[in-house]
């Protein structure tokens, strides 16, 4: 069965539910059913050798699952003697069936359809009229792997999330990571690693801690079966939304990984996967999103944890946990002593530069700086995701840099690099080509800086480059007299005191001299100031933008003169014609 009929077949189904659900609705039916088709057909033919081993351990009164797993060759089983088909001859009791063939599945398939909400739907479609026929429609066609292969199984099913996804562009943003952005992603973890993408055999871990529907992970597999075919990606994830981990765990299961390895919950306040390290991580974590509500599981962490936990550099402000998925991915990557890892998330542009000197974004900066982590930033177009027309950014990390990136960090403005799309989706108008890919690729994978008509677009800095010291600068307090008032007590017996209006303060780079700086920034303005040691912090951040900046002269002031005249006359002229 080619993609054209399957997927046609699929959406004939539409055609049964349209009036009774909202299209956006669609994909609450069409999907569990989907996969309960094709679970139907791939367990079909060791149905019988199951169910007759399952009354064999059980009179042995031995635990049956991994005799019943042997048996049925997949990661799944169903002991029901039931089936989809058999569900047909008893049209009065399909309800109550279909709920008892769906408790004869393993543990796994059934939380699957419990995050599906399944049994909802089946109560919906009965209250309608409609469950038999949505039922029969199922039963009629036929999914098993030799008729529709598990890639072709997935691109189908990824084409059904896609359409769901575009019929409600709330779950769109918040689930769905555009494919091309995946791409891009992907091209830049695996360009420096040669054995993976060469060496027979060879596998690979991959992660990722808010997996969606599971996009990330399914491109990444693909990505890398192009590349090297005799390569084995072990994919793992977890997901929040019940849905999308649905979604998730069952595409899975269609391209026949290891569902075990999807987890669900919230991964800041309980890692699902604790312990566990990988090769290769990728993440697009929501956007600006406070965690006022895992607050007191957050801070318990870090406080109690310190380095040994996740959070230990610092905790942003509540208002936005971007860069706790940062850190929890760096938790997660293997010791550099053991091949280390690499990681690309999804960040807007809160993180590089919110919060001073001392503060907790500025903390996990200086951490990830000063551990020389960050390989790259690259900055993506705006109005490229769904939800969201804001400024986004990638950042890969890394704690295996080649010797010619250590110590550096390379920042890509590919904000200039799309192309229209045909339809806007939600907030997405605009779309990376195949030959931008290819382009922002080679900018990191050569590390160069470049500059194409005169505008930079790669640029290479020293890690420390962005650090600072913010220092305090004192004023000595003045009498009525004008005179310079003395502390009497303590450490400032005698010494000028400071003056509190007239405090400020001053960032210095790391790479200068705090005490060159003064003398000649501040001394020549407030000859009687002076530091205040104990006051200086510091800090880091990474003004993207400014880096890029091209001064653009502004026009001849006869030109705008000469059009500001214009535009009077013009004007002028309306006005006698409308009082003529």
């Amino acid at each position: 069965m080619n993609d054209s009929k399957l997927s046609a077949f699929l959406w004939s189904v539409a055609d049964l539910l349209r009036g009774d659900y909202k299209q956006s609705d669609y994909g609450k039916v069409i999907l569990p059913f989907t996969v309960l088709r094709r679970l139907d057909c791939v367990l079909e033919p060791t149905k019988a050798a199951v169910r007759a081993e399952l009354a064999k351990r059980k009179a042995a009164g031995v635990n049956p699952e991994p005799f019943l797993l042997k048996k049925s060759g997949q990661g799944f089983y169903n002991v029901s003697d039931l089936d989809l088909k058999t569900l047909m001859g008893d049209q009065a009791n399909i309800a109550e069936n279909l709920r008892a063939y769906l408790q004869g599945f393993s543990p796994s398939v059934r939380d699957i359809f419990e995050s599906f909400d399944f049994h909802t739907q089946i109560d919906r479609l009965t209250k309608a009229g409609l469950l038999y026929l949505v039922t029969e429609k199922f039963a009629n066609v036929d999914l098993h792997p030799n008729v529709v292969g598990n890639a072709q199984m997935g691109m189908v099913f990824e084409e059904l999330i896609r359409k769901f996804a575009e019929l409600s562009n709330e779950t769109a943003g918040e689930h769905f990571t555009p494919r091309e952005v995946i791409r891009l992603m992907v091209n830049l973890l695996f360009i420096e690693d040669d054995e993976a993408l060469t060496k027979p055999g060879v596998v690979r871990s991959i992660y990722d801690p808010t997996a969606g529907t599971g996009g990330m992970l399914s491109v990444a597999s693909e990505h890398l079966a192009e590349l090297n075919p005799k390569a084995r990606l072990v994919v793992y994830g977890q997901e929040l939304n019940p849905e999308s981990y649905a979604i998730c765990k069952a595409d899975m299961l269609i391209k026949g990984e290891e569902i075990t390895n999807i987890v669900f919950g919230n991964t800041l306040s309980a890692d699902g996967l604790p312990g566990q390290k990988f090769d290769y991580m990728l993440s697009n974590p929501p956007f600006g999103v406070e965690w006022k509500k895992i607050e007191k599981e957050i801070r318990k962490e870090a406080e109690q944890m310190g380095y040994n936990g996740r959070f230990g550099p610092g905790l942003p402000r509540v208002s936005d946990g971007s860069l706790l998925f940062l850190l929890h991915l760096v938790s997660k990557m293997r010791p550099a002593a053991e091949g280390g890892s690499r990681f690309g998330i999804v960040l807007n542009g809160s993180p590089l530069f919110t919060g001073g000197a001392g503060s907790g974004e500025s903390e996990i900066r200086r951490y990830m700086l000063e551990n020389d982590f960050v390989e790259a930033i690259i900055g993506l177009p705006t109005d490229m995701f769904y939800n969201t027309g804001i400024a986004t950014y990638i950042w890969i990390v890394s704690n295996r840099k080649p010797a010619a990136r250590k110590g550096k960090l390379q920042l890509i403005d590919a904000s200039g690099f799309w192309q229209k799309m045909r339809k806007s989706l939600g907030s997405k108008r605009k779309e990376l080509s195949p030959d931008h890919i290819d382009d922002i690729t080679r900018l990191f994978g050569q590390f160069e800086e470049v500059t194409r008509d005169g505008v930079p677009i790669s640029r290479i800095f020293e890690s420390k480059a962005f650090g600072y010291r913010t220092i305090t600068v004192e004023r000595p307090e003045k009498d009525a007299a004008g005179k310079i008032v003395l502390g009497t007590k303590g450490k400032g017996k005698g010494k000028p005191v400071p003056d509190a209006s007239l405090r400020d303060t001053e960032n210095v780079p790391l790479a200068e001299d705090v005490e060159t700086y003064f003398e000649r920034e501040v001394l020549p303005h407030a000859p009687d100031a002076w530091i205040d040691p104990g006051k200086t912090k510091i800090g880091y951040e990474i003004p993207f933008n400014r880096h890029f900046y091209v001064f653009k002269p502004p026009r001849p002031l006869a030109e705008i003169d000469a059009e500001l005249n214009s535009v009077t006359t013009r004007i002028l002229d309306m006005i006698g014609g409308l009082t003529a």
